[in-house]
């Protein structure tokens, strides 16, 4: 029986739960240094002097360092979707000549122990200009830099005539719509720790992510062949895009390393997590629809405006890359016209967060869904129906570019899932119920998203398995695990192939020094990548150890099986032996596999919400969350169940709780979690998920997608459509904007109400 399908038990969990989890806070190692970042106050400003006088005189202080200590070192430089021309609002290390947000690091402390290194943190004195901040990324034009204009990018997609489908629409909706600037909030703050090892090698603890990636752009900015540099993943407590990439931190870390010949170590606290860490989301959209009488979309033309912060960082231009891309969904769309502009303000930079430039891009979609239906008087599934991609059309060309792959649905069956979704709700019953609260005097509603998710970016992850004489299996690769079950799924996929029992595997991820490259997790790629490559290596150590066993038994190695860990012939018959006695007598057994991609996959779902609107004080309560997802095939499904949950957890958040707000001099006014808000257990609400394996992939030998993101993608789509609806303005004339705030639904409500 395949134990693909089966929810086994989380290797990982057992040292959690015994407290032997060992983060980026629990490493040290003797005679360390700790670092502290001292911080820009102003949103925007000249560097007249920074006064570091006092601190570095402090007993224990080792090391002071501002701009003019590191000029040298290049900016940080990008990894994913380099756009030409973004080189220039790329982030110093340390601030060059301005400032241009609250928080930007602006000299480093070195100390004997982290109070002291606070301690001297409050002597640098900053003498700084204060210039006017740019806080509108929808307003003219301003300037980054002498000479440089503060739009780092303008992004142009589209296919079809979209002039020709408004000459000959019916009717043409225009919304103008915003997402509000939220990002991840992970238990566990960034944090790093660089020393130098006996043989010269610079390693570095605290990994996430990417850690072979990010060794190649270290060894690059700080001169190092990437040999000499190791980066070593612990646990991970959460990462949602914006853990693990490269931040100015992290290489003050490793080069105070080499500079000191000793250990440094540093840990972000919350304040500074929120004021620093990548901000993400943030976008303005002027959007409209060209529309027969039926409500068939003929084209949509969509300009947006997408709040970058004050610089670029790793991520280049992703977010707006994957808005203009998958803005369409699951929709025929024959023609369609987007630009997204990508502006510079004083604000913290912004980065990927958990399905970015897809919760920004459903929510538009699907709110001008909503107004499409109200327009031409139907209803939001029979517009949606009408829509929808056809089963017969996959795989669909969506004749649009994303991360530089082409955009080509893989497999797919819309309507069927929507059926599902609305069997999941019991549609028909649910509007009765709500119309008869509705009647009582209630604000409540029921509304829905539907969105295509992308998964498996490639282009390649690789895997080494080997059966070790004590009949062990230890499995690496360079994928990484931020919680998601990375070890659980990739050993089950092997355990599968050998017939194995899942105590018998250890998977070794994230440690650049025991496999020569991988891709790391983001992107919801790991089970479809890394998952993939340890299928095929795991089917190269079985046949390696049939050949062997094969000798043993003096039969033919394609007469027998693996079962229940021996080797045997199929039919049962003649001797046998045991994987353990096999790796006794001629292990260990080694394989390697490398699993390459052109293509991404696109896993599909639905959210679906029942929303309730208390009218004295504007609060959103959401009553019942519903996900149909399909994901091709599940390997583990309560993996899939709680990244499906904790996603639409995240995504509670940004409807209605979670935002980033400045005051007109670019000050934060969310620093803390008491004004930075994310929803508890208490405002949770059921989630009913119903998972699907109706469009297995077609482009990978284990037909699986990806879980990662769908959680969260269309939450804040599905709970702004039931509010509308809740406050009698079915459409999109009401909520324009996440998150829903109780004060700003109080607005709303007193507007039109």
């Amino acid at each position: 029986m395949s134990l693909i399908g089966s929810s086994v038990r989380r290797l990982e969990d057992r040292p959690l739960l015994c407290g032997q989890g060992r983060f980026a806070a629990d490493i040290s190692f003797p005679g360390q240094v700790h670092m502290r970042v001292v911080r820009s106050s102003l949103a925007h400003g000249r560097i007249l002097h920074i006064d570091i006088a006092a601190a570095a005189a402090m007993p224990g202080v080792v090391a002071v360092w501002t701009g003019d200590d590191v000029s040298q070192v290049a900016p940080i430089d990008f990894r994913l979707v380099p756009v030409q021309g973004l080189e220039p609002f790329r982030q110093p290390i340390l601030a060059q000549k301005r400032v241009r947000y609250v928080g930007e690091p602006l000299a480093v402390i070195f100390a004997e122990d982290p109070y002291l290194a606070e301690d001297a943190a409050e002597q640098v004195f900053s003498d700084i200009e204060e210039l006017p901040p740019c806080l509108d990324p929808t307003g003219d034009l301003g300037w980054f830099d002498d000479g440089v204009a503060s739009e780092a990018a303008v992004l142009a997609k589209g296919y079809g005539d979209v002039a020709e489908a408004f000459e000959r629409a019916e009717h043409v909706v225009t919304l103008e719509l915003r997402i509000g600037r939220h990002s991840g909030s992970p238990i566990e703050t960034r944090g790093a720790l660089a020393r130098l090892e006996p043989d010269g090698t610079l390693a570095i603890f605290g990994a996430a992510k990417i850690p072979h990636i990010n060794r190649r752009n270290l060894a690059k900015q700080l001169g190092l062949p990437p040999e000499r540099l190791h980066l070593h993943e612990g646990h991970v407590g959460g990462g949602f895009g914006i853990r693990g990439e490269i931040y100015p931190e992290d290489v003050l870390v490793a080069l105070a390393a080499l500079r000191l010949h000793r250990p440094v170590k540093w840990i972000e606290d919350r304040r500074e997590h929120l004021i620093a860490a990548n901000h993400s989301r943030d976008q303005v959209h002027r959007v409209k629809a060209a529309i027969d009488g039926r409500g068939f979309v003929l084209a949509i033309d969509d300009e947006f405006w997408s709040d970058q912060g004050a610089y670029v960082r790793t991520h280049a231009a992703t977010v707006a890359d994957l808005t203009c891309a998958m803005l369409p969904g699951p929709y025929v769309v024959p023609a369609y016209r987007v630009r997204g502009h990508i502006r510079l303000t004083n604000k913290t930079p912004c980065g990927t967060y958990r399905a970015p430039g897809r919760y920004e891009g459903t929510f538009v979609r699907e709110r001008l869904m909503d107004e499409i239906a109200k327009r031409v008087g139907s209803d939001p599934v029979t517009v949606r129906r009408i829509n929808l991609v056809p089963p017969a059309a996959m795989p669909f060309d969506r004749g649009l570019e994303a991360l530089g792959t082409h955009v080509t649905y893989d497999s797919g069956d819309y309507p069927l899932l929507l059926d599902k979704l609305l069997a999941l709700v019991d549609h028909d019953e649910l509007l009765g119920k709500i119309a008869q609260r509705r009647a009582g005097g209630e604000l409540v509603g029921f509304g829905l998203g539907f969105f295509v998710e992308k998964s498996g970016l490639g282009p390649f992850d690789g895997v080494k398995i080997c059966l070790k004489p004590d009949g062990t299996v230890e499995i690496v690769t360079g994928a990484a695990s931020l919680g998601q079950g990375v070890e659980t799924v990739i050993a089950q996929i092997c355990a599968d192939v050998l017939s194995l029992p899942m105590d018998c595997f250890t998977v070794i991820h994230g440690q650049t020094d025991r496999i020569d490259d991988g891709m790391g997790a983001f992107a919801s790629r790991v089970t479809v990548m890394t998952g993939n490559a340890a299928h095929l290596a795991a089917c190269g150590l079985k046949s390696k150890l049939l050949a062997a066993a094969a000798t043993a038994l003096q039969a033919d190695a394609r007469a027998l099986e693996i079962r229940d860990g021996v080797v045997a012939a199929q039919d049962r018959s003649g001797p046998s032996i045991e994987l353990v006695a096999l790796a006794a007598i001629a292990g260990p057994f080694e394989a390697e596999a490398w699993f390459r991609v052109n293509h991404m996959c696109y896993p599909y779902g639905i959210h679906a919400a029942v929303v309730a609107v208390d009218p004295e004080t504007g609060a959103a309560k959401v009553e019942k969350l519903f996900l149909a997802y399909d994901i091709g095939r599940s390997v583990n499904p309560t993996l899939v169940a709680g990244q499906l949950v904790g996603g639409a957890a995240q995504g509670l958040g940004g409807a209605l709780f979670e935002e980033f707000v400045f005051d007109e001099n670019g000050q934060p006014l969310a620093a803390s979690f008491a004004d930075y808000l994310i929803p508890t257990a208490r405002e949770m609400p059921p989630v009913a998920i119903h998972v699907t394996e109706d469009a297995p992939s077609p482009i990978n030998p284990l037909g699986v997608k990806g879980a990662g993101e769908g959680g969260i993608t269309a939450v804040g789509a599905a709970i702004a459509n039931a509010v509308d609806e809740a406050l009698g303005r079915p459409g999109a004339q009401a909520i324009d904007r996440l998150p829903l705030s109780p004060a700003r639904m109080l607005s709303i409500m007193k507007r039109l109400l």
